[in-house]
Parts: structure tokens; C-alpha cells; sequence
């Protein structure tokens, strides 16, 4: 049976961002693009009245920006932005490879792989590459790897993974990095296709490097020195 064509306004299949997730990911790009500088103060109340609500999800907001590394808290003095670093970010890609390389792992040995949602993830990354939208490849880019690492059946593994904020860390690569978004999606086509094989070990072996390629180290995953890129 064909499969229905899948179209740029319907490409982002998931939920309407919360309130403090909208904050979080506006204050985020502010701070990657360098519109709010090292040492700004962020100001519960002047950013409550910017987004035109309370000041609950402004801290909400405020409290996954810190845990992302972006700012810091300081008792009665609010809180502050860091200096922004690459690496801070990207270090989190050394965790999510070994945690997506372990789950799947555990989903191909169950044979518990959804491969028709991550078709469909795949399709809808295509379709927002011809859309040219950054933010939906990043939602569905997550969405693909979450549907690999809940079929891995491990909670801890996958209160791990969430505990690394992957939609926020995402937004931040590519923002960084600017890959054209036809390559993102061509990256995890040639995961997804690794996996239809059955073959365990070059499954885990390419969701580990898929990972650590967007790491900001001298040497890849097996020891080998990268070449400078300037």
C-alpha cells in the first residue's frame, strides 16, 4: 500500500508548547544569539509582563534554563546569564550517546523497535527540511529518538534521557552547528534503515556515532583525532 503524502504544515506532529516552554525557548535563542549577554539579569516580573503572564511559568522556565547550564540562580539577587559555551552543551551528547546506544540495544533484542512511527518521524523531517523549519526537525528529530529510547523498556534509562531537556540541547545544536535540515533528516533515514536490518551491533554502533558526532571533542568515539575544521 503507498504511503499518504505527508505535507510541511502538517510535518510537526506534536503537542502545543506550555507556556514556560515558549519562555524557556525564547529566552534560550536569545541567549545562544548572544542578545542577552554574559551577566544580564533576568527579571521574573519584567519577563512575566513580556509574555503577559504570571511569574509561575517564568520560573519554571528559569529553573530548566539553569539545569540546561545557561544561567545561574543567585539567592535575592534573581537570576543571571553565563557566558555561553559550546562545549558545556555538547558534552550532554557524550551521556545521550551512550544512553541511546544502550536502548537500542535493549529494543532491538525485544524486537520492540516502532519502526512505523519512526518512518513517520523520518517523512514528517523531510517535510519540514522543505519547509525550512528549524524548530519542527528539532521536535520531530526528538520525538524519533524518544520512540527508540521508550521501546528500550528501562525507566531509569529513559527518566535519564529526559532529565537532558533533548528538545531544548537540540534547538541549541542546531542553532549552533546550522546543518542544512535535508542532511538532518538524511542522517537518521540511514539510522533508521541500519536498524530494519536486524543487525544489533551496527544499530548501537550508529546511534552512538550519530550522537557523537555533534560532541565538541578532539577524537571520536573510537580514539581517533578528529581533523581541524579551519
Amino acid at each position: 500500500m503507498a504511503e499518504s503524502p505527508v505535507h510541511p504544515s502538517t510535518a510537526p506532529r506534536s503537542a502545543r508548547p506550555t507556556l514556560s516552554r515558549q519562555i524557556r525557548d525564547g529566552l534560550l535563542r536569545r541567549i545562544v544569539t548572544g542578545e542577552l549577554g554574559e551577566g544580564e539579569r533576568l527579571i521574573e516580573t519584567r519577563i512575566a509582563a513580556e509574555y503577559g503572564t504570571s511569574q509561575a511559568p517564568v520560573r519554571e522556565a528559569l529553573r530548566q534554563l539553569e539545569g540546561l547550564g545557561l544561567i545561574e540562580s543567585l539567592p535575592r539577587h534573581g537570576s543571571r546569564v553565563l557566558p555561553f559555551a559550546e562545549q558545556t552543551i555538547r558534552e550532554a551528547y557524550i551521556l545521550r550517546a551512550a544512553l541511546e546506544e544502550t536502548a537500542t540495544r535493549l529494543a532491538m533484542l525485544a524486537g520492540a523497535l516502532p519502526l512505523d512511527r519512526l518512518e513517520e518521524a523520518v517523512q514528517d523531517m523531510y517535510a519540514c527540511a522543505r519547509a525550512s523549519d528549524v524548530t519542527g526537525i528539532g521536535l520531530t528529530s526528538a520525538r524519533f529518538h524518544r520512540h527508540v529510547v521508550q521501546a528500550g523498556g528501562n525507566g531509569l534509562l529513559t527518566r535519564a534521557w529526559e532529565a537532558l531537556q533533548i528538545e531544548a540541547r537540540t534547538a541549541i545544536a542546531l542553532m549552533v552547528t546550522r546543518p542544512e535540515l535535508e542532511h538532518v533528516a538524511d542522517e537518521h533515514r540511514e539510522l533508521l534503515e541500519v536498524m530494519r536490518t536486524g543487525d544489533v551491533e551496527a544499530a548501537c554502533r550508529h546511534a552512538r556515532d550519530h550522537q557523537w558526532a555533534y560532541a565538541d571533542t578532539p577524537h571520536d568515539a573510537y580514539g581517533t583525532p578528529r581533523r581541524p575544521t579551519s
